[in-house]
């Protein structure tokens, strides 16, 4: 199967080794590139104590630019969403690390469940606020950093000619609400969609899908966990 990968390029590496060792093979079109602040990382760990939340890998990517400067904070304790992150962050060597295995709020509730005192959450913008919100539901205490701005990254005509040339895919997978919203503001893949109406719309979460244009409704399938391995079992 030809399935389109639209996250940035750095996950979407990834993702396509997973989709080939699958037996499908992975069309790249990253929509959003990161722009990293490890400076306001730094400083945000620097003034606190306690432990870390982070609700994306790219903010594990984000701690991985200080070098020496993260040594005395790998044995904080440090909660993520999803075991992915959860592993790059002890491939960081972060020493206690847990996951939740659904969305922000779920880890909200997984950081009440431990009580670990005091909280940094190293997020990144734009996001969606669900695990800040439930936290504040349980009123938990906590400060954010944003550390990271994910950036559209705007593919020209001719390179979306390119991946298209052999044939249009059979799916796309969408991670982001964002990444969503940008592919069908392009006049070029939201006109091409319609027309291959056996197109399947594969998104990360409930959030992600209602960034799909009504029309296409139908064609949307909904990950049953918030989880790259979750999503890629619809294929």
């Amino acid at each position: 199967m030809r399935v389109l990968v639209t996250r940035p390029a750095h996950s979407a590496t990834r993702t396509a080794q997973r989709l080939r060792d699958l037996g499908h093979e992975p069309l790249l079109l990253p929509l959003r590139q990161p722009l990293h602040d490890s400076a306001a990382a730094a400083a945000a760990l620097a003034a606190t104590s306690g432990a870390i939340a982070v609700t994306s890998a790219e903010a594990i990517r984000v701690l991985s630019a200080l070098g020496e400067k993260l040594r005395p904070h790998l044995v904080r304790p440090l909660f993520a969403v999803g075991e992915t992150t959860a592993e790059e962050a002890r491939s960081l060597g972060f020493r206690s690390v847990a996951s939740s295995q659904g969305n922000g709020r779920d880890l909200a509730d997984l950081v009440v469940a431990e009580n670990p005192g005091t909280l940094l959450y190293l997020a990144g913008t734009p996001r969606a606020e669900t695990f800040e919100g439930r936290l504040r539901e349980l009123g938990i205490r906590f400060s954010v950093t944003e550390c990271y701005r994910m950036q559209p990254a705007v593919p020209d005509p001719t390179e979306i000619g390119a991946i298209f040339a052999s044939g249009y895919p059979e799916a796309i997978l969408f991670y982001s609400r964002q990444a969503a919203e940008d592919f069908f503001r392009m006049p070029e893949l939201l006109s091409a969609v319609p027309k291959h109406s056996g197109m399947r719309l594969l998104c990360l979460s409930e959030a992600v899908a209602q960034a799909i244009p009504t029309a296409l409704k139908e064609s949307v399938e909904i990950s049953p966990m918030p989880e790259e391995k979750s999503l890629l079992s619809l294929l």
